[in-house]
């Protein structure tokens, strides 16, 4: 044994070939935390000073080959100013380049994933070999930042600067044959072989067949290109990623600059370049955000996990309704693998859920993410029925009738009658688990399920539970909400849950400032600035005037003090009217039909006459912090209360709730990530300003509480 850590070792195979394998222990994945980078570095030299290494395989001793840094060291790093977070990335440069400049040829085995840290070790060999099933990519700029480890150097003098770009600016993840027609990697082979394969190419540049020696001089030259054709090269890209990345996003961008700017520079300055770029990056509020939201949803996962530990095991399920949301359901679960019945009352109905899964499996074929005969397995495990006799083996029953409790109530225990001790969940958005339980003879059984639509396309699911609702019941529907491969988050019981109880808040804010003179289309264009993916007043469209007004009423009965009114909300003029939103071609604006038969947004002047009896002020131009101010106060506040009263277990499961479920600017955090980035006693502050407006800009004492300790949501 050459060398022996806790995390790398080496040793010297036949021929004079070292294996140097990665291999971190205590630990189901390889990563580039601290220890690692030292034991590369000690292994390295230990490598350097033995004169029979004659060539090197870089493996992995685990299921796959490094996954990245370790993003848990991000947090306390990037506290750090940007001349310490330089210096760090400048000493991982150190480490890779030492093993670089070892004069052998060096050969990675990528089996598994090789994700930014983990790709940028293999870019220091020489070659890389990777099996079939392995994926290879720079998921960085989803974290805020771009590779620091001498990615955005070597990548363009690997594969050229149309492919870098495309490769490090869109932070994908790559199957084995893009990565071989882009030349990232030499060879693909199958998976297992990857080791022998490696070896293999080592031998034949040890017998002189492959010029090891002028493929790293490549990477250490600057890049090979004219200086005319590499300006318009990389102009050409920045431009595209700036186009596709808008400007809340800015590490795209930053990484093409870097690129550019360490184009003509031989290694070692172009890594200085890389790492000046990456530190600027890493103290932007992005950054913070972004590999915050990454800890908030390993932290989600490990939750759901160990809920999902007491399950019952979930081999069938049966959907109560047939129509877009029973539809939907009954698509994702037979999707994912869970055979479904799909139970209603008339043919019509189940024509047209089953009409529905094959719509959405026909898109998945049309645009080759599926072939034929999956989209016939999965519609024929989708089994239409109008009668309880199918449901003899069902684990799961997902009640999705329309959202009246005395109709739900009556399905749920009918169906509890013709069922032995199935677990029952119902997708109501609204109304209260404790009161549909109220019908059931075993309450314990029961709890709610709040699939958000277009159920194949939103990844949350609020698992509710009810006051009598067993731990086992939750689990399993936790586990069932997983096998869909959705994120589920459990809350407690209340109007609204969590999502709705905190997006109506920011609803009332609209509805109170339109009433204050403000041009609602002037709301939209702040706050889709701000980051949302639409205004307020257009997802009321695409939500539904008449569902919002329904559900305006449930939290206004449920919080009288701060969600109950006294001004006529311009939501309820647009309902009057019957102007319902994009559910019946106009809302607060017209919606036509694109070319693709998509509806477009288009203004309606006619909205401004209707809405005149809710404005009581002059109009008037807000500035756009006001508006920013006046609309996320109330949903940040709630937010907290929602922690207050228990209702979500901890920040990270209420601000990936918000990122999951209503499209909260991921580069933000989530609402009580937002609070930290401007500081609580700020926002208390903030909340003390506009106090005049009502409780909903009140305070909470949660917060006034972190405030008066200096404390945040997040260490």
């Amino acid at each position: 044994m050459i060398y022996q850590g806790n995390a790398v070792s080496v040793e010297l195979l036949d021929d004079g070939i070292a294996e140097l394998k990665f291999d971190l222990q205590g630990e189901s994945v390889n990563k580039f935390n601290r220890a690692t980078l030292e034991d590369l570095s000690k292994a390295t030299e230990a490598l350097k000073g033995n004169d029979q290494v004659k060539g090197i395989v870089v493996t992995s001793g685990k299921k796959v080959f490094i996954v990245g840094a370790d993003i848990t060291e991000f947090t306390e790093m990037f506290a750090n100013d940007e001349a310490e977070i330089a210096k760090w990335s400048r000493q991982a440069n150190d480490i890779f380049n030492a093993f670089e400049d070892l004069d052998v040829p060096k050969v990675a085995a990528i089996n598994g994933f090789a994700l930014g840290g983990g790709l940028e070790m293999c870019l220091a060999c020489e070659f890389r070999v990777m099996g079939e099933a392995a994926q290879v990519g720079f998921p960085e700029v989803k974290l805020g930042i771009y590779p620091g480890f001498g990615g955005t150097v070597r990548t363009p003098r690997i594969i050229g600067v149309d492919n870098a770009v495309e490769w490090i600016a869109t932070g994908g993840q790559n199957k084995a044959d893009k990565a071989l027609k882009v030349g990232i990697v030499d060879a693909v082979v199958k998976a297992g072989d990857e080791r022998d394969a490696a070896i293999d190419l080592v031998k034949q540049c040890l017998a002189g067949k492959i010029d090891f020696r002028a493929k790293r001089q490549e990477k250490l030259d600057p890049l090979p290109m004219p200086p005319m054709e590499q300006m318009m090269a990389f102009q050409t890209g920045q431009a595209m990623v700036q186009q596709q990345a808008g400007k809340n996003y800015p590490a795209p961008v930053e990484a093409v600059k870097s690129m550019q700017k360490a184009a003509g520079m031989q290694r070692d300055d172009a890594l200085d370049v890389e790492s000046k770029g990456f530190a600027k990056l890493a103290k932007t509020q992005q950054a913070t955000a972004m590999v915050g939201l990454f800890l908030a949803d390993q932290q989600v996962k490990r939750v759901n996990g160990k809920t999902a530990k007491a399950s019952r095991e979930v081999k069938h399920a049966a959907v109560l309704g047939a129509g877009i949301m029973g539809g939907g359901i009954a698509f994702q679960s037979a999707l994912k693998g869970t055979p479904i019945v799909m139970k209603d009352i008339n043919d019509k109905a189940l024509d047209l859920g089953m009409n529905e899964a094959s719509k959405l499996l026909s898109k998945r074929v049309s645009k080759d993410k599926m072939d034929a005969a999956k989209m016939g397995k999965v519609l024929s495990s989708i089994r239409p029925t109008l009668s309880y006799e199918d449901f003899k083996d069902i684990d799961v029953i997902v009640e999705a009738v329309v959202e009246n409790p005395k109709i739900k109530q009556s399905v749920l225990a009918e169906t509890e009658g013709k069922v032995d001790g199935a677990i029952m969940a119902s997708n109501t958005s609204t109304i209260s688990i404790n009161r549909l339980a109220e019908a059931l003879k075993k309450p314990e059984n029961f709890a709610g399920m709040h699939f958000f639509n277009p159920v194949h396309m939103m990844p949350l699911v609020e698992v509710i539970r009810g006051e009598k609702t067993s731990d086992e019941t939750v689990a399993t529907l936790v586990n069932y909400a997983q096998k869909m491969g959705k994120n589920p988050v459990v809350v407690n019981d209340c109007p609204g849950f969590l999502v709705n109880r905190v997006l109506f808040p920011y609803f009332a804010g609209f509805g109170m400032l339109v009433r204050d003179g403000a041009d609602f289309q002037q709301v939209d264009k702040v706050m889709q600035k701000f980051g949302w993916p639409m205004g307020p007043a257009y997802l009321l469209d695409v939500v539904g005037i008449d569902t919002g007004v329904h559900a305006a009423e449930v939290m206004a009965e449920g919080f009288p003090d701060r969600m109950k009114h006294d001004f006529k909300d311009p939501t309820e003029i647009m309902f009057e009217n019957e102007r319902y939103g994009q559910k019946n071609g106009i809302g607060f604006y017209k919606y036509e039909e694109d070319k693709k038969g998509k509806p477009k947004k288009v203004v309606d002047e006619k909205t401004y006459e209707l809405i005149k009896p809710a404005v009581t002020s002059e109009p008037k131009d807000y500035d756009a912090d006001e508006i920013i101010a006046r609309m996320m106060i109330p949903m940040c506040t709630e937010t907290v209360r929602c922690l207050e009263d228990n209702i979500v277990g901890s920040p990270a499961e209420a601000d990936m709730a918000m990122i999951y479920g209503i499209g909260f600017p991921p580069f933000r955090g989530g609402p009580l990530r937002y609070i930290d980035s401007i500081g609580t006693q700020a926002f208390v502050e903030l909340c003390d300003k506009y106090a005049h407006l009502g409780a909903l800009y009140e305070a909470p004492q949660m917060l006034k509480d972190k405030a008066a300790k200096g404390e945040s949501f997040f260490g």
